[in-house]
């Protein structure tokens, strides 16, 4: 007796600085992984493995609509370092130099910034305590947490703690606890950071749902505009992470990131393997 497999599931993993991505076309048409699935291709042993998964799908209001998810299943409104990704993917594939993609942030611009690097503009920061979300009405600036951390919203929340070295902070416990803090009801990323002059910065990130992470765009921008709300740096910064370098810059019309993008490989998960 013959067992009907499921389809194959194409995908592309692609990185920004070591933040990497597992990304599905959904152009042609198709729906997105259930969370069940999400969860298998995060396991980077039996599955694929990535920080992020994103889908790209065609959208009425804007050239692309994408959508993100964490390895835990969780939804992400935003994903800087997947959206420059995919914005270079497309521009190639099209021939493009400027493209528009809805995200749950909101519509977001990429252009190619040139020398192979992309530009994509992440939106204002959310700088209300009610939109971040946080649990009570408090001082984002500067939060009744040991440490003195900065609130900012980029499409998902975060929490940002300046310190002498980056590197003496056990982020692995430190980060954990603090992603949980309930001053935060849908949880935070966390950013622990070192100023090194007044347009640079040291980050090292904890994501909410992945954990540590060679870069984040979200966490970069959030960590850039703390930064300079606190008046430790300049609103153009240069950003060093585990995995490299993004350049972030808070202008009146949004914070921009640019930084560079790899489309490592294309793969196609096995019918047997979906049916698991």
């Amino acid at each position: 007796m013959s067992v009907d497999l499921p389809a194959a599931l194409p995908f592309m993993k692609m990185h920004g600085l070591g933040n990497d991505f597992v990304v599905i076309d959904l152009r042609a048409g198709g729906q997105p992984p259930a969370t069940g699935l999400i969860m298998r291709i995060a396991d980077r042993n039996r599955g694929i493995g990535f920080d992020q998964l994103a889908t790209i799908e065609m959208d009425a209001q804007a050239d692309l609509r994408l959508r993100f998810w964490n390895p835990d299943g969780s939804v992400s409104a935003a994903c800087g370092n997947a959206t420059r990704c995919i914005a270079r993917y497309v521009m190639d594939e099209t021939g493009r130099d400027r493209l528009s993609l809805r995200t749950d942030h909101g519509t977001l611009q990429a252009e190619d910034a040139g020398a192979g690097l992309t530009r994509v503009n992440m939106g204002h920061p959310v700088l209300d305590w009610r939109q971040i979300p946080l649990a009570r009405d408090v001082d984002i600036d500067h939060l009744p947490i040991p440490g003195d951390p900065v609130a900012t919203g980029m499409g998902n929340p975060h929490m940002t703690f300046f310190v002498e070295d980056a590197a003496a902070v056990d982020l692995e416990g430190f980060g954990a606890r603090h992603e949980h803090h309930p001053l935060y009801p849908e949880r935070s990323n966390v950013e622990i950071v070192q100023v090194l002059s007044a347009d640079e910065i040291l980050l090292r990130i904890w994501e909410r749902g992945t954990g540590p992470t060679l870069a984040s765009g979200s966490c970069s921008c959030a960590a850039a505009v703390a930064a300079a709300r606190r008046g430790l740096t300049d609103r153009r910064v240069k950003v060093n992470v585990p995995g490299g370098v993004l350049h972030i810059d808070w202008r009146e019309d949004g914070v921009w990131m640019e930084g560079a993008t790899s489309h490592v490989f294309s793969g196609v998960l096995t019918p047997e393997w979906l049916s698991e």
